[in-house]
């Protein structure tokens, strides 16, 4: 019981900046300009999706906590976003963090927004330096953003608008 707590009250430190996140192999940790790195997500309905599911659309990896008050105001944002922009290739996916509320108190904000929700990411995305995390990648499979922090409107179209643009890879 002890060890699990501290577990969770680790993990919390890390995400919220407070405590260093642990080092892991530099060639595992995306970069940015290179091909992302294949993950599997497994979405809250139990479905699973992969980055080679998803070729050919610009794909937004958004890593949030329910504790994280910058998390609750992107959020909204995003979901709108996608709303708007999914029929152009877009596709977002929202990965609540460790130190969230149990999911099962989610089930009504989960229902309510357009971006599918994910409970769990295999992949090299992590450890994540602070919530939110946003990693976005083109539809050539390339990692093309990958900070911390949230994003508003302005550098959503920024950032999102170019790579809309460009055509899918053949």
């Amino acid at each position: 019981m002890v060890t699990g707590f501290l577990r969770i009250a680790l993990a919390a430190l890390v995400l919220c900046g407070a405590w260093p996140a642990p080092a892991f192999a530099a060639s595992s940790r995306p970069v940015v300009g290179q091909t992302a790195p294949d993950f599997e997500l497994t979405l809250i309905d139990g479905s699973k999706v992969s980055l080679a599911d998803l070729k050919g659309q610009v794909v937004v990896l958004n890593f949030w906590a329910t504790w994280c008050v910058p998390c609750r105001k992107e959020l909204p944002t995003l979901d709108a976003y996608y709303a708007a922009q999914r029929q152009t290739g877009l596709k977002v996916f929202a990965i609540t963090t460790e130190g969230s509320i149990p999911l099962y108190r989610l089930k009504a904000l989960f229902a309510a927004m357009a971006i599918p929700s994910a409970k769990r990411i295999k992949g090299p995305y992590g450890p994540l330096e602070g919530v939110p995390t946003n990693f976005i990648i083109d539809r050539a499979g390339k990692l093309r953003y990958a900070k911390g922090g949230a994003l508003e409107l302005g550098s959503l179209n920024a950032l999102l608008v170019p790579l809309l643009r460009e055509p899918a890879p053949k």
